[in-house]
């Protein structure tokens, strides 16, 4: 039974699925390369932190898309991960909602406490905008860290909560604010966290300092 867990939403780094709007200015294959470095980042600074000895702060689940990628995706993460077990699962759903509120059921069905969601192109998302959004959870039945473009990079949830996925306009500057309505409406206790920007196109990228050419998966 787990206590809590993060969800992370992870991509196969392929070209021309991923990073789109940046593959505009870079091309697909440079965009592809800065997925994957976006994604190592802010999985290596998710990595649950030990709540005592031998037991992790919380339980990490990804979820992967598209389905077929299994294989790939698990060469690709198990090095990331480190010693940490690879827990992985496809994503299920028509859209992102759907896939979010059901990955959310998944995890409170097997016991979970308290949930969390996150991204991978948030690189400033870190175990400690998990753990304070867990936290959070104690006082708040919904918990949301903003973007700066209007959505946001992470959700946490005290149980599931599925009308807070329907119906949403995906990818556009009214995720957030739309989110907050809904939650609103159902009588929900909300708490926000700090804001972070996620890295959609040549300016965020460049202005997180990660580097384009030579190694897109260092940091400068």
């Amino acid at each position: 039974m787990m206590r809590d867990a993060l969800i992370v939403f992870v991509k196969e780094a392929r070209p021309g699925a991923v990073k789109t709007r940046l593959a505009g200015a870079i091309g697909d294959h440079a965009a592809a390369e800065a997925y994957r470095a976006l994604a190592e980042a802010e999985i290596r600074a998710t990595a649950p932190p030990s709540a005592a000895p031998g037991t992790p702060a919380y339980e990490r689940l990804f979820y992967f898309a598209p389905a077929e990628a299994h294989a790939a995706v698990v060469a690709w993460l198990t090095p990331v991960a480190g010693d940490e077990p690879l827990v992985c699962f496809p994503q299920a759903g028509a859209d992102l909602g759907v896939r979010m509120a059901q990955a959310f059921a998944e995890c409170f069905a097997r016991g979970a406490r308290r949930v969390a969601i996150v991204g991978t192109d948030v690189p400033a998302c870190s175990q400690r905008h998990v753990l304070a959004a867990l936290g959070a959870l104690d006082d708040h039945d919904v918990v949301l860290g903003p973007t700066h473009d209007g959505g946001y990079y992470l959700l946490a949830l005290s149980r599931e909560q599925p009308e807070l996925f329907r119906d949403i306009a995906w990818s556009t500057p009214a995720v957030l604010q739309v989110t907050l309505e809904r939650a609103a409406a159902l009588g929900l206790r909300v708490e926000q966290i700090e804001t972070l920007r996620d890295v959609d196109t040549l300016a965020d990228w460049q202005e997180h300092g990660l580097r384009l050419a030579g190694g897109a998966g260092e940091h400068g």
